[in-house]
Parts: structure tokens; C-alpha cells; sequence
């Protein structure tokens, strides 16, 4: 059974940042794609970031593309994603999630996602 345990959420100002971390448990977590997904009050969860089993794919919304980073260290069983100038529509719950599929490359919705995170918050004021 895998559990991701989400970190690193807070309450930041218009412009700072945020390093997320998911930390994985079991031996198999390098054989997994990964994605952040986040979700406001009042609005459906959405894709924000994805990487595949190696590392080498990443794949990142619009909203969030050029000021977000996803990043792995599979020896460390952790998915990263570090957020940068940040808005306050980025506010949400951001979650992380573990592909049902071994060894494929960033799957942008969520079905093909078996296990998630519990979620951390992330606030930015204005």
C-alpha cells in the first residue's frame, strides 16, 4: 500500500514562493509518474504538474507554466514542486498523486491517479 505525505504548504505573500514536497512510501515509487493537483474553494481539482517515472518528462498547466517546477529524487522517494511568483489565484489545496500505470510518461487527468496525498494548504494574500 503507497501513502504520499504532502508538505510545505503555508501562507505567502503576492510574489514569494513555496517548495511542496511528496514523500512516497514503497520500493517502487522510481517506477511511477507523479502529478501536483490542486483545488479552490469552490472550484474542481485540477492538474498543475506532472513528471514521469524517470524524470526526464514534465508537463505543467498554463496557469502555472514558466513559474512552477516539478522535480524528483526517486532515492528519496519525494516529487517536489517548487512554486514561484506566486498569485493569489494560486490559493488551493494542493495535492499529490501517484499513476495507477508503471514506467509511462505524465498523464495530465486524473483517473489514471490510484493513490493521493492528503493535501497541503496554500495561501498567498495580496
Amino acid at each position: 500500500q503507497v501513502q504520499l505525505v504532502e508538505s510545505g504548504g503555508g501562507l505567502v505573500q503576492v510574489g514569494g514562493s513555496l517548495r511542496l514536497s511528496c514523500a512516497a512510501s514503497g520500493r517502487t515509487f522510481s517506477m511511477y509518474a507523479m502529478g501536483w493537483f490542486r483545488q479552490a474553494p469552490g472550484k474542481e481539482r485540477e492538474f498543475v504538474a506532472g513528471i514521469s517515472w524517470s524524470g526526464s518528462s514534465t508537463y505543467y498547466a498554463d496557469s502555472v507554466k514558466g513559474r512552477f517546477t516539478i522535480s524528483r529524487d526517486n532515492a528519496k522517494n519525494t516529487v517536489y514542486l517548487q512554486m514561484n511568483s506566486l498569485k493569489p489565484e494560486d490559493t488551493a489545496v494542493y495535492y499529490c498523486a501517484k499513476d495507477i500505470t508503471t514506467l509511462r510518461r505524465v498523464v495530465t487527468t486524473q483517473g489514471p491517479y490510484d493513490h493521493w496525498g492528503q493535501g497541503t494548504q496554500v495561501t498567498v494574500s495580496s
